[in-house]
């Protein structure tokens, strides 16, 4: 009897273990990317919308929001104490709680006289606090999941970083509009509660994966007591990721692959909002949350599916031109749009959501690559070092894109981007692919491996 009761105890030990380990990926997958992509949407595209709708110049917006980018550039310099020390888990949930504050922080600083300065404080806080979020978010699905179920979630990570763009970029941004109507116009009240709901939301995700997320066996520290100094693993940490072959045209296709996206994106936002006597759609802050927050965000939701499902198939070498073409030709719809500057909000919805559809569908090439250039003992560390890049790759070009715009119009600049794309097409023939990655393996053997 007595044996009997440890086996039974021992069986669910055991079977508890195993679902602390390895959860259903479902039930955490989704949200932990819900919880990485809206910080970096708020920071990123809610704040274009807010300070154009508080009255900041395109040159200023495009300026002082494209270095908030630099917590994610430089974010490669701290990646590696996030192997070194404590687990990714620990830095997944203690930065959730570190951006639910700063969101509150920001509806508190809005209603303030000097709201331009404080709020970009707040955000260089929340950015840094996301940046830290990404690097042991990303790191901790690459522990957690086995290859091809990395390869097959890719789609899904995709989606919910997009629901999380259209909780913020489209549905609070409606309710901003809403309440900016009912409440005769005022603006900052209305900014000032969207980010105290955002704050809520964010808060809420805090403490589900404070209970929810697994806990993986390979989900500890990379440095050992005794191995070396900490120094010397930092700096290896570099030194192996600059090592790998082909770094040349690597870090090309990092900096360059999105170089016209860098730029429309900033310029989308200011575009359907400004006056139709300014080269603008003229959009009220409601119709900015449906198009481009709601209808472009559902496109770009779709496409990004798509291209898990199609890589994950056929392999990442097998269908990477046709995504090359996917993120760049759509962006005619810019061009098309500036030049008629339609008032039919179904066809603004059309154009937005084909050229979100192929940035969603073409974007997949790109997380895939850096999954692949970052397989190995530092995963974690060399996929923060590509998402740095990156974000430098967003970065730069965004800094200028405004006084660009106010120089050459919107008709102007719509074209420049076209012409911006020719690089992503150059740095995508110098690549390397390894001719089988991604693709679904029919073989369970290394299923376990993680």
């Amino acid at each position: 009897m007595k044996a009997g009761g440890e086996r039974l105890y021992s069986k669910i030990a055991n079977m508890a273990t195993e679902d602390r380990q390895g959860r259903n990926p479902w039930l955490w997958v989704p949200s932990l990317y819900f919880a990485q992509g809206l910080p970096y949407v708020v920071v990123m595209t809610v704040s274009v919308i807010m300070y154009k709708r508080m009255g900041i110049s395109n040159t200023d917006i495009a300026l002082y929001t494209s270095w908030l980018y630099l917590p994610w550039v430089i974010k490669p310099l701290w990646s590696p104490f996030i192997d070194m020390f404590r687990t990714k888990r620990f830095w997944v949930v203690s930065m959730q709680f570190a951006v639910a504050v700063s969101l509150a922080s920001v509806a508190l600083t809005i209603p303030m006289p000097n709201f331009f300065q404080y709020t970009l404080a707040v955000f260089w806080l929340m950015a840094f606090s996301s940046a830290t979020h990404d690097i042991a978010a990303d790191g901790f699905y690459m522990l957690a999941l086995a290859q091809n179920q990395q390869a097959a979630f890719v789609g899904v990570r995709s989606t919910f970083y997009r629901v999380a763009m259209i909780t913020a970029q489209g549905l609070l941004v409606l309710l901003a509009g809403q309440i900016e109507q009912s409440s005769g116009g005022n603006i900052s009240l209305a900014w000032s509660v969207t980010f105290v709901v955002l704050a809520g939301v964010f808060g809420m995700a805090f403490v589900y994966h404070k209970f929810v997320l697994p806990f993986p066996v390979s989900d500890k520290s990379v440095h050992v007591a005794g191995s070396g100094s900490v120094l010397r693993d930092f700096f290896a940490t570099f030194v192996l990721f600059f090592k790998k072959k082909n770094i040349s045209s690597t870090l090309a296709f990092l900096l360059l692959y999105r170089f016209a996206e860098s730029q429309l994106v900033k310029l989308v936002s200011p575009f359907l909002l400004d006056g139709r006597e300014k080269g603008g759609l003229g959009l009220s802050t409601s119709d900015v949350g449906i198009v481009y927050g709601t209808v472009g965000v559902i496109a770009l939701t779709f496409g990004g599916l798509l291209g898990g499902l199609v890589a994950s198939r056929r392999g990442l070498k097998a269908v990477l031109w046709l995504m090359v073409f996917s993120i760049h030709l759509p962006d005619a719809a810019f061009v098309y749009l500036s030049q008629v500057q339609p008032e039919n909000l179904v066809l603004i919805n059309l154009a937005v959501a084909v050229e979100q559809f192929g940035y969603g569908f073409g974007f997949t090439a790109y997380l895939l690559f850096m999954i692949m250039i970052s397989e190995g003992e530092h995963k974690t560390a060399h996929y923060a070092i590509c998402t740095g890049f990156m974000a430098l790759g967003m970065m730069l070009p965004g800094m200028f894109s405004g006084a660009l715009q106010e120089y050459l119009g919107y008709k102007g600049f719509f074209i420049w981007v076209i012409l911006s794309t020719i690089p992503g097409f150059v740095v995508a023939a110098l690549v390397s692919i390894e001719p089988e990655f991604g693709k679904k393996k029919t073989s369970t053997n290394d299923t376990n491996k993680h």
